[in-house]
């Protein structure tokens, strides 16, 4: 396979629906467009390559390209230790950012906090996700009008 190829496109393409979630307007469509032009195609992508990755069809990964042991650290850095491996690695954490990218934004426009404040927070998300997610928690647990259930993602 292509990795570089997957792995370029993969890591470009959930850009313009970080964009959009940044600069674009916030209606239900742009929440459509991106879940399922941004967020389904790399789950898509990434359901697709696991298997045959884990199953050693493509880019068998592992010690040796043997089987992958996630109760170990030695077993994890073994997925990736390969191309494949890290590719489909990658697409996880991609997936997985710009979701909680969308439900960040959502959730912020639900409670009225202004979109200059959202914006260095989404950067985070994209950059560092569980550091971006803890940045919109805090501010949620913190702001004068804080929701009911600030530590409570809804």
């Amino acid at each position: 396979m292509q990795w570089e190829t997957i792995f370029s496109i993969a890591n470009t393409w959930p850009l313009l629906f970080w964009l959009l979630l940044a600069v674009g307007p916030r209606t239900d469509l742009t929440a459509r467009l991106v879940l399922f032009g941004g967020i389904f195609p790399l789950a898509i992508t990434y359901a697709v390559l696991l298997p045959m990755i884990m199953t050693g069809m493509i880019d068998p990964v592992g010690p040796e390209g043997g089987s992958m042991d996630f109760t170990k650290l030695s077993g994890v850095m073994g997925l990736f230790d390969s191309k494949g491996g890290a590719t489909v690695g990658w697409i996880h954490y991609l997936a997985f950012d710009l979701f909680v990218g969308l439900w960040v934004a959502r959730n912020a426009d639900r409670h009225a906090i202004a979109r200059w404040v959202q914006f260095p927070i989404l950067f985070f998300v994209l950059m560092a996700g569980p550091f971006g997610l803890m940045l919109y928690l805090l501010l949620r647990f913190t702001s004068k009008n804080k929701p009911q259930n600030a530590t409570t993602p809804s």
